[in-house]
């Protein structure tokens, strides 16, 4: 007789993006044969709708971090893009499912695009990468707050109250509202939040056994390209606030004989806060080599002013 599976307990917040990125975890293991349940627990993100920056790094994972270690919950799902780069020895990500598109989106009134709106056009976000990358743009948009879940953004555009708004399209695509991008915004003109699209799912380091059961839902490319983007973001000391922009892809390449083999790009950025520049740099690498390659390009922003740049917290 097979012995059951005792019910995993997936822990997730309450918006409808994070449970619907947590149901797509739960299906994975569900088609797998576990038995798994989603056990909602409340953030300081969820309660307080202030500025990320002022309410500080890790607002979205720290009770779900705690409920995995008092027991509540035997695993817990981020948005990986929340999670801090500073690593905590109670906890592991034991699994990285495929990454949705890691690209921003805009969604604009009348169906615009960016280079349609006319200047003084009102758009939302509180991210100061989006920011910072927007004005650089110079296109003499007005910057507005935005927080809250999706839906309450998206209104914000239909009921008049901004022209437009940026935020991510893995979200859109996950609830099922893409169809309200009017333009998705390539990494020339915005490079993503590092991990951005990906999830993590975490457990306690010290439960092997679950950590082999969740590594059945890894992606290998989505793994190597976070962890190049999070070691970036690491070594430049900035947290998820901070106006920095990475994204790696696993790419196939073909030497001089002929072979394929694939190699791990890397695209990273820091931005002045009031979009007076914009430093860019980019490596190539391969992808066991995912977190060396993501200090590499690190230490090519430093070598090129992001320093400087980083140490001006001109007010937003």
């Amino acid at each position: 007789m097979t012995k059951r599976r005792p019910k995993l307990r997936i822990g997730t917040r309450g918006s409808l993006l994070a449970t619907t990125q947590a149901g797509t975890v739960l299906d994975a293991l569900t088609a797998r044969g576990y038995d798994a349940e989603l056990v909602i627990i409340s953030t300081e993100g969820d309660r307080n709708l202030g500025p990320i920056a002022d309410i500080g790094v890790g607002v979205f994972t720290a009770a779900l971090r705690e409920a995995i270690h008092d027991g509540r919950v035997d695993m817990a799902v981020h948005s990986c893009k929340d999670l801090p780069t500073a690593a905590d020895p109670r906890f592991m990500i034991a699994a990285t499912p495929p990454r949705e598109d890691p690209r921003d989106a805009l969604v604009a009134r009348d169906g615009m695009v960016l280079g349609e709106l006319p200047a003084g056009s009102r758009i939302g976000t509180s991210s100061p990468r989006r920011i910072a990358q927007l004005r650089a743009l110079g296109l003499g948009l007005e910057i507005r707050p935005l927080r809250g879940n999706l839906d309450t953004r998206l209104n914000r555009v239909s009921n008049g109250d901004l022209d437009g708004i940026v935020v991510a399209r893995a979200g859109l695509s996950r609830i099922g509202r893409l169809a309200d991008v009017t333009e998705t915004l390539e990494p020339v003109q915005m490079l993503p939040a590092p991990a951005q699209g990906a999830l993590a799912v975490e457990c306690r380091a010290d439960d092997t056994e679950l950590a082999a059961q969740l590594a059945e839902l890894n992606d290998a490319d989505t793994r190597a390209a976070i962890t190049a983007e999070r070691a970036l973001l690491a070594e430049l000391e900035a947290g998820c606030s901070a106006p920095v922009g990475a994204v790696a892809e696993v790419v196939e390449s073909i030497d001089e004989d002929g072979h394929v083999f694939e190699e791990l790009s890397l695209r990273g950025c820091v931005a002045a806060l009031d979009g007076s520049d914009v430093i860019r740099a980019s490596g190539i690498g391969t992808p066991d080599r995912a977190r060396e390659l993501g200090l590499s390009v690190a230490r090519e922003l430093f070598e090129l002013g992001a320093r400087e740049i980083m140490a001006d917290r001109t007010e937003l």
